[in-house]
């Protein structure tokens, strides 16, 4: 039996893996920058591409699989077992072969670009397949996106440093291959382009557009030539648009934001519950899948991504959701299919919540698109059963309801609007999905000021907003500017031999401490200089009589914002830093300046 260093295949994938790295190395010696970011924005964005291919191909097939199942032995309860299965092999992977952890959710992209200067772990480039597969492959309540995000990105970032590429052009990269991921996972190009811009990058030129734009093209061209149309999230093109229903398309998106707040509220409370549970993580998995088995029992349209249920309810036979529900045999009765999926959209947050939560490895962009095509038939066919006002198209309303919640969700209008529109087909419904995507950003955006992927990251001041100076200024480290380098004056010194000590040096404020070492204050060296020309005041004053308590004081837990709020309070230059209320040096303005100009430069991905 062959070892895998002696397997034939392993050896030639190593040897084929060696040559393209020779080959890369040589062709960037040989080129311009620019030309080398042009040839390896195309490589990430196949690899990319390859790995949504990997992953939506396994979840499709489990998800055949399962109602292959349901058809021929009719096991109502398969559904509910797969799921439970699949978290705890989740669980399993990660504890044995990861190191019992892994990241989830884009916000750690975010991170990445703003605190670690881009740099992703390695195993990222593989971690998130392995557990997004198991968990929602087979039946957990979540989305593909977010792992295949997170993939791209590490694919760009242990690319750039591979080959030892600059900060700028690590970030650009990344950008790329989570560019690359959206588009190969709906085969929406212009969707991939604006997700990598309006989520993952704070600030980008013009220029920037190009190598983002063709990691996209190749992530989508990919896709179109490997992967099967069936698996891909598409419809025919909605009905024609009505004027008349303007006025409903504005109340679908407040409603849209108004069940994206819920939805990220609902969300953080399941999440920090089973964070603070003192279950053991089989035990949090075992008892948070069987909740979601439940769920799914009795809402069977809850497994996997559930992008079967929203071609389904948007087609014209959408009572077929209720087929193997307890209520097949009323799949007549419009009401109770209207109640089913009125249901079934609020619970959903529930099963992403506990999939998420118990161990499960997936996101959200999934099931934003689930409650956004659900909202958009509850109300659309809720109007027509009533009623008072013209048929509305339910599938138009179905399609852009998913805009609604998504742009709610994420933050990202852009996103969403032209998402929607390339997987449609066309452009007639550019209006509604314009109106309904701002009015749900614009009343999401009300009450929850980030996207609620990221706001435990915004609220202690770790990832990017839409605030340019903060996002500058949180790049910053308060422990990269503290000086050290100061003369220290004792208490007992005379102005003799401080004027000495001011002979020697550029500062311009002293420290002064008793004979204990406890800091007393500071000497500014304005204060002193109608002393230090006149011999009779140098003899008959003390360091007493000149120390002053310092204006404002600067703790090491201070965040740079708060510092420069400091200087602007104080008008002052200088402030002295403690820890632990122990003095241990200065932090200069114009150092933080400085700082924050090359910062905003270096910010600015060309």
């Amino acid at each position: 039996m062959s070892t895998k260093k002696n397997n034939p295949i392993i050896r030639f994938l190593a040897k084929s893996i060696k040559r393209l790295e020779r080959f890369v190395f040589i062709l960037k010696s040989l080129v311009t920058p620019r030309q080398f970011i042009y040839f390896s924005c195309v490589l990430v964005g196949v690899s990319s591409a390859l790995a949504v291919i990997v992953l939506k191909t396994f979840a499709h097939w489990v998800y055949n699989l399962s109602q292959y199942s349901d058809r021929i032995f009719h096991l109502p309860y398969s559904n509910s077992v797969l799921p439970v299965i699949g978290i705890l092999l989740t669980v399993l992977v990660v504890k044995k072969i990861l190191d019992g952890s892994i990241q989830k959710g884009t916000s750690h992209i975010m991170y990445a670009v703003a605190r670690k200067g881009g740099f992703m772990p390695f195993k990222q480039m593989y971690s998130q397949i392995i557990t997004s597969s198991f968990t929602v492959g087979l039946g957990g309540s979540a989305g593909l996106e977010s792992p295949i995000t997170i993939t791209g990105a590490a694919f760009g970032s242990n690319y750039a440093q591979n080959y030892r590429l600059s900060q700028k052009d690590r970030t650009l990269l990344l950008a790329c291959g989570v560019a690359s991921g959206i588009a190969a996972a709906f085969n929406a190009p212009i969707a991939g382009v604006l997700f990598a811009i309006e989520v993952v990058l704070a600030e980008i030129s013009i220029t920037a557009f190009i190598p983002i734009m063709i990691s996209a093209a190749t992530g989508a061209l990919v896709s179109t030539i490997i992967l099967n149309e069936d698996i891909l999230l598409s419809f025919k093109q909605g009905d024609a648009l009505d004027y008349h229903n303007i006025p409903h398309y504005v109340f679908l998106g407040l409603l849209a934001g108004f069940v994206s707040i819920n939805y990220a509220r609902t969300f953080r409370k399941i999440e920090t519950y089973f964070a603070n549970s003192k279950l053991g993580n089989y035990k949090k998995a075992l008892y948070g899948a069987s909740i979601l088995a439940v769920l799914i029992f009795f809402f069977p349209s809850l497994f996997g991504e559930g992008y079967e249920s929203i071609k389904t309810i948007a087609n014209a036979h959408p009572e077929k959701l209720l087929e193997n529900t307890l209520l097949d045999g009323y799949k007549s009765n419009s009401w109770v299919l209207l109640g089913f999926v009125g249901v079934t959209m609020m619970v959903k947050v529930y099963a992403t919540g506990l999939t998420l939560g118990s161990g499960g490895n997936g996101g959200n962009f999934a099931p934003s698109l689930f409650v956004g095509s659900y909202l958009g038939f509850f109300v659309a066919k809720l109007s027509n059963l009533i009623g008072i006002t013209k048929p509305l198209s339910v599938s138009n309303f179905t399609l852009v309801g998913m805009a609604g919640v998504l742009s709610g969700l994420f933050h990202a209008p852009l996103t969403a609007i032209f998402l929607i529109a390339e997987i449609t087909g066309g452009y007639n419904l550019m209006v509604p999905l314009m109106i309904v995507s701002s009015v749900s950003f614009a009343i999401s955006k009300r009450f929850e000021p980030y996207s609620f992927d990221i706001k435990h990251l915004a609220d202690k001041g770790e990832v990017f907003t839409d605030n340019k100076d903060k996002n500058i200024l949180t790049c910053l480290h308060l422990s990269n500017f503290v000086l050290t380098d100061y003369k220290e004056i004792k208490e007992s010194n005379s102005l003799e031999e401080l004027i000495e000590i001011i002979k020697y040096t550029d500062d311009i404020v002293y420290p002064v401490f008793n004979a204990k070492k406890d800091f007393l204050g500071l000497i500014y060296l304005d204060d002193i200089r109608s002393i230090i020309f006149s011999s009779f005041k140098i003899k008959y004053t003390s360091t007493h009589e000149v120390t002053k308590a310092p204006k404002e004081i600067v703790s090491n837990t201070d965040t740079i914002e708060m510092v420069m709020d400091k200087f602007e309070k104080t008008n002052t230059y200088i402030l002295p830093v403690f820890k632990n209320d122990i003095f241990i040096g200065f932090i200069n303005r114009n150092m933080i300046l400085e700082k924050y100009r090359n910062q905003l430069r270096d910010m600015i991905i060309e």
